[in-house]
């Protein structure tokens, strides 16, 4: 992922390539622009298919399948931010291609049978079945996936700002209290494992709740179609997150 940095102030910002920006750099054929939004995109995209009722193996034919479209067939021609939110689009576009794509659903009649999108760890279906049990409707699902995947991309972002600053062991430590209520004795344990005063502790933790928000702000921003939309997104990631 591409990241650019600008002073302001003495801050350092960090800007990446994603969404409707990596939209745009395809239309104009960057192909890793796209293929790094298919790479992030894969999993919410997979379980909408799997929950829809296909097979596993009918799910990964039709999810490459789907990306094929993307990649090698300019399916984000018409695209444009004026389209509205990202995350709309993509499962629009989803449901129209799985509609339109019931009599074609093998990879290798697509594409040669090569994989355009590989998980590092272990397979989607591995994944999709350590899920917990979920009434959630194949939409809900979705989005919830889509806010978990903003989340990693917020998190490896902010990872990346720590680590330019020299501060990556300080991140691994108290990156846990983005999502952990914190109370003063914890401070303590942590200073003394870091050599650090406690007040010095809950500072750092502040700070760095204060640019996790900033940063969701940031990736949500670019996912939609006019800074007026950004409020509305927001509430909708946060739900989509608690289910």
């Amino acid at each position: 992922m591409k990241t650019t940095t600008t002073g302001t102030g003495g801050r350092r910002q960090w800007f990446t390539t994603t969404s409707w920006t990596m939209v745009e750099h395809a239309q104009l054929g960057a192909q890793e622009a796209l293929e790094r939004l298919c790479s992030v995109y894969w999993y919410p995209i997979y379980v909408y298919i799997r929950r829809v009722g296909y097979s596993p193996q009918d799910a990964e034919d039709l999810a490459q399948g789907f990306f094929y479209e993307l990649l090698e067939k300019n399916y984000f021609r018409a695209a444009h931010r004026g389209r509205g939110k990202f995350r709309s689009f993509l499962l629009v576009s989803l449901k129209y291609f799985l509609e339109n794509d019931k009599d074609l659903r093998r990879a290798q009649k697509r594409g040669g049978g090569v994989p355009l999108i590989s998980l590092d760890d272990e397979t989607a279906e591995e994944r999709y079945h350590k899920e917990p049990a979920s009434d959630l409707s194949p939409e809900k699902l979705f989005d919830q996936h889509w806010a978990r995947t903003v989340l990693e991309q917020v998190q490896a972002r902010l990872r990346d700002e720590y680590r330019g600053h020299g501060k990556l062991a300080l991140y691994e430590r108290l990156h846990g209290f983005l999502s952990e209520e914190t109370e003063m004795r914890d401070y303590d344990r942590v200073g003394a494992e870091l050599q650090m005063r406690p007040g010095t502790v809950a500072v750092a933790v502040h700070r760095l709740r204060h640019r996790y928000r900033e940063l969701v702000r940031e990736e949500i921003a670019r996912t939609v179609a006019s800074p007026a939309d950004v409020d509305s997104e927001m509430r909708h990631f946060y739900a989509a997150l608690t289910g």
